[in-house]
């Protein structure tokens, strides 16, 4: 997920995506070439191959690239305002696993609310539960639950059949 370095987002941003999370929409993925930019520990890119699709996966600086013809990824929730923003700005196709509560921020209206392309969302059937990582590594005694929250997959230029799907 994150690749980022500042201590803060090592700490609360590192929560590795299962491989269900891309199974459970495959039918949603665009047939492009993939970029999955926030690396992370490598198999959200590794899962999305497994799945078919032709992946970029890199540790790059997502904000000094452009790559593939569309976004796939659960990208680090601290800085989803900035990543939203440079994604409308190059014209980037994406699905990303956010918050639910992202669609409720002043930024998500201010960058969405008037684009001819409107945000959809796929609605998970339950709760997604991640693997958190602190420097790399599962915390002791950190066990495998859902959080607290719920995430939707939002998505921008993928012509769902729907503007909301309900997963089964």
């Amino acid at each position: 997920m994150s690749n980022f370095t500042a201590k803060t987002f090592l700490k609360h941003d590192d929560y590795m995506t299962p491989k269900y999370v891309w199974e459970d929409i495959k039918q949603y993925i665009p047939n492009k070439e993939i970029w999955e930019c926030f690396y992370g520990d490598g198999k959200s890119g590794e899962y999305l191959k497994e799945l078919g699709f032709k992946v970029i996966h890199e540790k790059i600086d997502f904000f000094e690239n452009n790559k593939g013809e569309v976004l796939v990824s659960n990208p680090p929730f601290s800085k989803t305002k900035e990543i939203l923003q440079r994604l409308v700005e190059i014209g980037k196709p994406f699905i990303m696993l956010m918050s639910s509560s992202k669609i409720n921020t002043q930024y998500c209206r201010r960058i969405f609310k008037d684009l001819d392309d409107k945000l959809q969302i796929i609605i998970p059937k339950s709760r997604i539960g991640f693997e958190k990582q602190v420097n790399g590594k599962v915390p002791d005694g950190w066990k495998y639950n859902k959080p607290n929250f719920d995430t939707f997959y939002y998505c921008w230029k993928i012509n769902l059949p729907r503007d909301i799907v309900w997963l089964d």
